[in-house]
């Protein structure tokens, strides 16, 4: 009976530290792929960012295209996005007592542009607006290089699909110098916003600057790029 015991005792040992070694080569298992991990987190933070798909098309197709169709014989004389501006009117919102309008605005037009705004103030007091002078009543912030690629990219293939009733961007919204502006009735139509947590609706005026020196190469330079203009409104020169 004795002999039993001991034997049962003795199984019971040897799983128990089968089970312990078992439990420490996982963890150790656990442990090295989360330091490779962070080895690899780290390199990746090194290295620089990747071009965006925008850009690489710029360069690829739009370029090439570009050239044939007006004529040019540098690439340097192709017309190109120079930068895109996002403005936020606020002057309801501040101006209509509620707290913290602002800074919940400002956090999620940092969240849309990857970019923390600029806010503006009002240069003069109105007295029917309710506006006095130097009181905070917008946000700007000024997008370029990689930033702006990938805004641009993802209005165009993100946030029109969004858009009720959505019928394309008017043709005709450029000044002389090809710059074009667009806006949006409400921050929600980009997915980085959560909806959940809006708690009032916000438009906002979106400028696209470009190096073309007329209409039609602002123009055809955003169509190259995908804008979906409406092709139903008459085009003016």
């Amino acid at each position: 009976m004795a002999e039993k015991e001991k034997e049962k005792s003795e199984k019971s040992d040897k799983a128990a530290k089968q089970k312990a070694a078992g439990l420490e080569k996982a963890k150790a298992a656990k442990k090295a792929k989360e330091d490779a991990l962070a080895v690899a987190t780290a390199e990746d933070l090194k290295m620089p960012a990747p071009p965006s798909r925008l850009y690489e098309k710029y360069k690829a197709e739009i370029v090439p295209a570009l050239k044939e169709k007006f004529g040019l014989k540098n690439s340097l004389a192709v017309p190109r996005l120079d930068k895109i501006v996002i403005s936020m009117g606020l002057g309801k919102a501040v101006t209509s007592g509620e707290k913290g309008k602002m800074e919940t605005a400002e956090r999620e037009l940092t969240i849309i542009a990857g970019q923390k705004p600029v806010r503006c103030k009002a240069k003069k007091s109105v007295a029917n607006f309710k506006v006095r002078e130097g009181q905070e009543t917008g946000l700007k912030v000024t997008l370029r290089g990689i930033r702006m690629y990938e805004f641009f990219d993802r209005t165009i293939a993100l946030a029109f699909p969004r858009v009720k009733d959505f019928r394309g961007v008017n043709p005709n919204s450029f000044d002389k110098a090809g710059n074009y502006n667009f806006g949006f009735t409400e921050q929600t139509v980009f997915p980085e916003v959560n909806v959940a947590e809006v708690t009032f609706q916000q438009g906002m005026n979106i400028t696209v600057v470009t190096t073309a020196k007329n209409v039609e190469q602002g123009r055809e330079l955003l169509r190259a790029f995908g804008m979906p203009f409406s092709e139903a409104t008459k085009q003016g020169k």
